[in-house]
């Protein structure tokens, strides 16, 4: 008898703790969502863990409950103040944010402001834009960040960058009363077409705004892409915003990975790192080529109502009603790429995007994204992308 409840004793002596970690990210975007969201796998797979996290708003006051006790923190750090006090526990602390504040020395899992910046160029000179301007938000070093690689990445292109700043009423949301006369101004007096980029929905839809009041047409003239892709606020713009998406799932992930690694103590310190943008959702704000050449509009428009179809060159120059050769010089002409290529980058964008959303089998993503034969995609998708379809499914979804 005092065997078995010496057995029983050692037993709950030795029960594993279950780490209490607290999550300091707002519950009200997208981002924060997703972000938590990455941080419940991570835990669900490699736990048991407690998640201690309250619903809160982007803004608002962020910090522990006096007496609480934990393991440690993952946080979205955007103050001196909160720095301060983190610090303070002694606890091992993920910082998610890509604000600069004094004194923040934590390890941080980030959007890479570099690539995000690199993709808006991309989905701006692949609609044939030559014209481009930025809104910024004074004062915020990530918004300073995301638009000096926006202007880098245009310059190594070959493009200028226009800038219109405006003091922030509260983080990165601009003031409602904002001068719109004058943005719509500055925005009347750039070179059409051109396309603006911003640093999240809030910023992106006060420049819609200045578009109407001066009957300037969105996409066909101003093209707005939103830094940061939130269903809800994108889509209650009219017209609908299209964004950039963050990997936010996955920053959430590798975060609550090195905290686990600051937890355990299998390491004392670990890397900060930037994690790609996933893609850019597209929607009607950017929906448009800024070309004059009405064959080449018509050419584009087959390739892209057809990217789930293996066609060829020569559909597309017969539906654009001119030559092949005629065809081919002028994407050159305009886009830089030949119209095989063109399809091809139609092909693939529709294959990331099947692999990204649905469950599809790998086969079947092949033949409804355009490709001849499965071994065929797997060549062209990894020489895109540096990674098999597999590999690519799985660190999305990471």
């Amino acid at each position: 008898m005092q065997s078995k409840r010496s057995k029983s004793s050692a037993s709950v002596l030795h029960t594993p703790k279950v780490p209490r970690v607290a999550v300091l990210v707002d519950t009200s975007s997208s981002w924060g969502r997703r972000i938590i969201r990455g941080i419940d796998n991570y835990a669900l797979k490699n736990g048991p863990w407690q998640l201690f996290l309250e619903a809160r708003g982007l803004e608002d006051d962020y910090g522990l409950p006096p007496g609480w006790h934990g393991d440690g923190i993952i946080a979205r750090i955007g103050s001196s103040r909160m720095a301060e006090e983190i610090a303070a526990l002694r606890l091992p602390t993920i910082n998610v944010s890509n604000i600069i504040v004094p004194k923040n020395y934590f390890p941080r899992v980030s959007t890479d402001l570099t690539v995000s910046a690199q993709l808006a160029v991309e989905h701006f000179l692949d609609r044939g834009f030559r014209s481009f301007a930025y809104f910024s938000l004074v004062g915020l070093s990530y918004d300073s960040a995301q638009r000096e690689a926006f202007t880098s990445a245009l310059r190594d292109a070959g493009h200028a960058c226009s800038t219109y700043s405006v003091k922030p009423r509260k983080g990165a949301e601009p003031d409602w009363s904002l001068d719109l006369v004058e943005l719509s101004n500055w925005l009347k007096s750039l070179p059409k077409p051109v396309g603006v980029l911003a640093w999240n929905a809030s910023s992106s839809r006060e420049v819609v705004y200045a578009c109407q009041l001066a009957d300037l047409l969105i996409p066909e003239e101003v093209a707005v892409l939103s830094g940061s892709d939130d269903d809800m606020l994108c889509e209650c713009v009219h017209p609908a915003i299209s964004g950039i998406m963050a990997a936010a799932e996955s920053i959430g992930h590798h975060a609550a990975e090195l905290l686990d690694q600051l937890m355990t103590r299998s390491k004392r310190k670990v890397k900060s790192l930037r994690i790609p943008p996933q893609k850019i959702t597209p929607r009607q704000s950017t929906d448009t080529l800024a070309i004059q050449d009405p064959a080449l509009v018509k050419a584009l428009g087959f390739i892209r109502q057809n990217a789930a179809q293996p066609i060829q060159v020569n559909d597309v120059a017969q539906h654009a009603g001119i030559s092949r050769r005629i065809l081919e010089l002028r994407f050159m002409q305009h886009l830089k790429r030949s119209p095989a290529m063109e399809i091809r980058r139609s092909h693939l964008d529709r294959a990331k995007r099947l692999l990204a959303e649905t469950e599809m089998p790998i086969p079947d993503v092949a033949e409804a994204a355009g490709f001849g034969s499965s071994e065929y995609f797997a060549s062209a998708f990894k020489l895109n992308t540096g990674v098999s379809p597999l590999q690519f499914r799985k660190s999305i979804r990471k």
